[in-house]
Order: structure tokens, then C-alpha cells, then sequence
């Protein structure tokens, strides 16, 4: 059996410069009205913006892909030359919160539907967290050469959610 052939065989590179924000939960106000933070919702945006100049004038993978994250913190200003040099060289690591999987919620929220049709073509991620002098979060999605278990399943819109029954198909 052969694989598949897609129309983005290339690895797809999104650098979303700047301190990275984690996904933030939900907030409930007292009148039961649920939102997202707006420190999140910017990110969001931004992060949007960078997976969109990312892929150019590129369709959205259609295959499973591998997701390789880093997460590249500040160093802070308040510490030693000594302990500085050690984040830089990576033998200081960044164990504090916010935790790792939190970033990935975020930038998983940035490719789904721009560089991926949806976000559960993802089967394989990577992702560690690390200092940098240049802060900013790297996603680099791989497609893989397989077919998703789901194509071609009836029922199902481009955006792999269930038909609604007010929707026109072409």
C-alpha cells in the first residue's frame, strides 16, 4: 500500500515571537457568564496571525501530523550572571508554572484550522519548555505519511464537526 499523497509534504515552521502565555481556564462571573481571558484571547490572536504567515498561501494539512514544541521563556533580570549562564546553556531548567501542557493547549488553538484542517489530526507532540535570551514559542508540525481514520466518514463537514441540518453543501 502506498501512502498518500498530500498537498503539504513539507514541514511547517510557526514562531510566535514574544513572551508565550499559557492557556489560561475559563473565568465564571457571578452571573454564570463564562470567558476567556483577555491576555489569553491576544495571544490567541497573535499566535493566529504568525501560524497564518506561516503558511502563506498554503492550503490546511489534510494528514496526521507529529507536532514538535518549544516553549522559550525569559531569563529573569533579577538573577546572578552565574545562574543566567546556566539557563542559557540549558543546565537550569524552568520548573515553575506555568506547566508545559498548558502552552501546548494554547498553540495547538493557533494551528487548528490554519495549518492543520483540526487539531486531532495531531497523534504525536514533543514539547519541553527551556530559557532563552529571545523569548517566543516554535511549533513545527511534520505530516506524516499516513491516512486518517476518519476520511471520507460520512456525515462530517470540512472542519471534521458533525453536519448541522442547516448547512448547503456545493
Amino acid at each position: 500500500m502506498t501512502a498518500p499523497v498530500t498537498s503539504n509534504p513539507e514541514p511547517v515552521t510557526v514562531v510566535i515571537a514574544g513572551e508565550p502565555v499559557a492557556k489560561a481556564r475559563p473565568r465564571v462571573t457571578r452571573r454564570s457568564v463564562t470567558y476567556t481571558p483577555a491576555h489569553t484571547r491576544k495571544y490567541e490572536a497573535h499566535a493566529q496571525l504568525a501560524a497564518q504567515l506561516a503558511m502563506g498561501d498554503r492550503s490546511p494539512i489534510e494528514v496526521p501530523v507529529r507536532l514538535e514544541l518549544v516553549v522559550e521563556l525569559p531569563i529573569p533580570d533579577s538573577w546572578s550572571g552565574r545562574r543566567r549562564a546556566l539557563a542559557i546553556t540549558g543546565d537550569l531548567l524552568p520548573t515553575s508554572r506555568p506547566d508545559v501542557d498548558n502552552y501546548i493547549k494554547a498553540g495547538l488553538d493557533s494551528l487548528n484550522e490554519i495549518v492543520v484542517r483540526d487539531d486531532s489530526q495531531i497523534v504525536e507532540i514533543t514539547a519541553r519548555k527551556r530559557f532563552s535570551i529571545a523569548p517566543k514559542l516554535v511549533m513545527t508540525v511534520f505530516p506524516l505519511g499516513a491516512a486518517c481514520s476518519n476520511r471520507g466518514a460520512p456525515n462530517r463537514t470540512p472542519s471534521g464537526g458533525p453536519k448541522l441540518q442547516h448547512e448547503v453543501t456545493p
